[in-house]
């Protein structure tokens, strides 16, 4: 079940009144109602994956149970890495299975020797990347004492299997959301208001930029060695929204979706376009993935605590990884490698840790400073992304080669005044709300509910009249 359809329009309104009308008073009855939607809503994709998500909960609420008990370092250790083991096996398996078997064979290829191994027709679980590392960090994080292991496998379940993060994010720390399904939780129309607000802004910038976006990205990548280099440039520019129009999109309407029901995911995104330089903007994209890399790999990798050969260690250590974690294609991992490049000046300069707080602060417009580091920061990003974006890494590199030709100055073959404009729209309603959780959370104190409800009804309209051809979301292919 996608956000971004008729039957998700029908469900989320009957989950709200059976979990507020319906069950309210129990806290089992609320946790065994979202445990019940939870598998509902995976299993209207494929049912037959619930198994999996079943058996990695047993074994992750087991495993935590046992550590509690167990005395032995060795022995806690073993329960350690039977979940990981577990864990990234079914990951490694699904995701990674062919991609190892092609290279295995090119490799021995290279070498004169052609071996017969056969790949498999393996469907990838939806979201199977996300709720993977969620219940990694339960058990990691029990391992390290921070967190008592809970003896309520319904509110376990509901933890692992929460359905408006369950297929792409946030990816929630056992830390903050676990506890929540123990505490009751009462009805806010502030928060339930606030949590509308994000949904619908979500909504806007999936179906009204990203899948128009989208429709020109496609063409323009699908067919590049047809086009001038201004066309190409469009195409990256697109597909740069693209992706955040509907990575941010999802993670808004998952954590509008979750304050309905009274609970608080963590941030995921924080207006990452416009950030000053590259670490800025991976304090802001994709958070939740982020962080979890940094507390998870690179501190106990050292960080940057180490001499300066370590530190460009672990530095293309996290990245590689993280755009392994995105595909099995080594256009990821080459994606991976330009970001860990652009992130390394400002490591070992000591300069990674600037710009902590918003562009712009107590000022409407940025100054020319500002304004040419976020360009930089911009164009480094959205010429990575064509990596993400490409077929291949000969079609990555063909296409920026053919962007930057002398056909960059000529007028583009492909151009939508109408998608370029949408896009403008939502980078001026993002800067002005810039300061708060998400763009129109500030509506409330800025304008009178008259104005605010005809606003409202301009973004419903738009939502109806701009939607471009639906688009499966991005990350459910992660």
């Amino acid at each position: 079940m996608i956000f971004n359809s008729l039957d998700f329009a029908l469900f989320l309104p009957i989950v709200f009144v059976l979990y507020w009308f319906v069950v309210a008073k129990s806290l089992t009855l609320q946790n065994g109602l979202i445990v019940i939607a939870s598998y509902v809503f995976y299993g209207w994709w494929d049912w037959k994956f619930l198994t999996l998500i079943l058996f990695s909960s047993i074994v992750d609420y087991t495993v935590g149970l046992e550590m509690k008990k167990a005395s032995a370092p060795l022995r806690r250790k073993a329960l350690l890495w039977t979940s990981i083991g577990v864990n990234l096996g079914f990951l490694g398996f699904f995701k990674y299975y062919n991609f190892f078997i092609e290279n295995f064979q090119s490799a021995f290829s290279l070498f004169g020797t052609e071996i017969a191994v056969n790949t498999l027709n393996i469907i990838l679980p939806v979201g199977i990347s996300f709720y993977t590392f969620q219940t990694l960090s339960y058990s990691i994080d029990v391992y390290r004492e921070k967190i008592e292991p809970t003896r309520d496998f319904i509110a376990f379940s509901a933890f692992v299997s929460f359905f408006p993060q369950l297929v792409a994010g946030p990816i929630e720390r056992a830390t903050n959301l676990l506890p929540q399904f123990y505490k009751k939780r009462v009805f806010s129309y502030e928060k339930a208001a606030d949590g509308m607000r994000q949904i619908l802004w979500g909504l806007l910038k999936k179906m009204v930029i990203a899948d128009n976006c989208a429709e020109y990205a496609n063409l323009i990548f699908n067919h590049s060695e047809n086009y001038s280099g201004s066309t190409l440039l469009l195409g990256a520019l697109f597909f740069t929204f693209q992706i955040y129009g509907d990575f941010s999109g999802y993670s808004d309407i998952a954590i509008g979706t979750s304050r309905l029901f009274g609970f608080h995911l963590n941030r995921n995104f924080a207006y990452p376009y416009f950030s000053r330089n590259i670490a800025e903007f991976w304090r802001r994209w994709h958070i939740s993935l982020s962080t979890w890399f940094r507390d998870y790999v690179y501190i106990p990798l050292g960080g940057s605590k180490g001499g300066t050969g370590m530190k460009i260690r672990n530095t293309f250590i996290i990245f590689i990884v993280s755009g392994f974690w995105h595909g099995a294609n080594w256009t990821f991992i080459v994606w991976g490698i330009l970001n860990a490049l652009y992130f390394l000046p400002l490591l070992l300069t000591n300069k990674n840790r600037n710009y902590l707080n918003t562009v712009a602060e107590d000022r409407w417009f940025p100054s020319l400073r500002e304004l040419v580091q976020i360009g930089i920061t911009f164009l480094l990003t959205a010429i990575a992304w064509i990596f993400f974006r490409a077929e291949n890494i000969t079609h990555g590199v063909e296409y920026i080669a053919s962007m930057f030709s002398g056909s960059l100055f000529s007028y583009p073959e492909v151009m939508s005044v109408k998608v370029l404009l949408l896009v403008m729209c939502c980078l001026v309603i993002e800067w002005l709300g810039r300061h708060y959780e998400h763009a129109l959370a500030h509506l409330p104190t800025a304008f009178p509910l008259m104005v605010r409800w005809i606003i409202y009804g301009g973004f419903v309209v738009l939502l109806f009249y701009f939607t471009g051809k639906q688009q499966q979301f991005i990350y459910f292919q992660f």
